[in-house]
């Protein structure tokens, strides 16, 4: 059994500033007893403008953003789930929104590149979102193994597609991250119901940390970053603000509810379809 936390921010357009609440914010959780650690998407910068990040994208190797993470990953001793950071596209005009891992000796493990885009206008507001105007799409799922379990990682948007998630549990996963930031018509409307039912359906636990609060550029975010277990209980859960939410992690726990009630090996995806 380990402890997580997922990290709840309300970051701002002073990239300084932020970097240094979410090292503050990593050290609580370690303090804590955490040992797995997730920051929320866009932690490090919630620009002005959706164009704001292309001016801090780094390359892949030893670069600010990169090099300030690891740090904290070490000085904590904590696997850190890094929420997003922007990474130079093979496109101009570009970043990839890219979740780094570092582990507890702030060495990088792997990265994961956002696939699902938020191109969409937010229904009963005047919101819109293009994503894909400023990010490239990633290509790839990502599964490691970890001293705790094998960790996925997804962000965001990504929550509303299950069959990534399926695609992760065929390969073993039993701990999932999912950064983000959803906004808050959305996020009243489905956070707790996507969180809870990819930890349902999957039987895994999830740890949610997302954005949460009024931002400097005027974007509102939903918050309630919270941890579920494989059979839906939420463990903890922060409504807004800035904070740490911190629960256990029990394989043995989520090994009992498989075996007991072994929804996964009853799927039948050979089906036929009758017209």
């Amino acid at each position: 059994m380990i402890k997580s936390a997922a990290i709840q921010m309300v970051s701002g357009t002073d990239l300084e500033e932020n970097l240094r609440n979410a090292e503050q914010l990593v050290a609580e959780a370690a303090q804590r007893g955490a040992q797995l650690v997730v920051l929320p998407e866009n932690f490090a910068l919630m620009g002005k403008t959706e164009f704001s990040k292309l001016d801090y994208a780094e390359d892949e190797g030893h670069r600010p953003l990169q090099d300030k993470l690891s740090g904290m990953a070490k000085k904590n001793a904590v696997w850190l789930v890094a929420g997003t950071l922007p990474m130079k596209a093979s496109v101009e005009g570009k970043i990839r929104a890219s979740c780094w891992v570092y582990n507890d000796k702030g060495e990088s493990i792997v990265h994961y590149d956002k696939i699902h885009l938020f191109d969409v206008n937010v229904p009963g507001t005047d919101e819109s979102y293009q994503e894909s105007d400023t990010i490239e799409a990633g290509q790839d799922s990502v599964l490691l193994d970890t001293p705790f379990g094998k960790l996925g990682i997804a962000i965001c948007y990504d929550l509303r597609f299950p069959e990534l998630f399926r695609q992760l549990l065929d390969k073993g996963m039993e701990i999932l991250a999912v950064p983000s930031a959803f906004t808050a018509e959305t996020g009243a409307a489905h956070w707790e119901l996507l969180v809870r039912a990819r930890a349902v359906e999957n039987q895994c636990y999830v740890i949610a940390p997302n954005q949460g609060g009024k931002h400097q550029n005027g974007r509102e975010t939903y918050g309630d970053s919270m941890i579920v277990d494989p059979w839906g209980n939420i463990l903890s859960r922060l409504a807004k603000g800035s904070g740490v939410v911190c629960a256990d992690i029990d394989l043995k726990r989520m090994n009992k509810i498989r075996g007991f009630f072994p929804a996964v090996d009853h799927r039948k995806m050979a089906c036929s379809i009758k017209l």
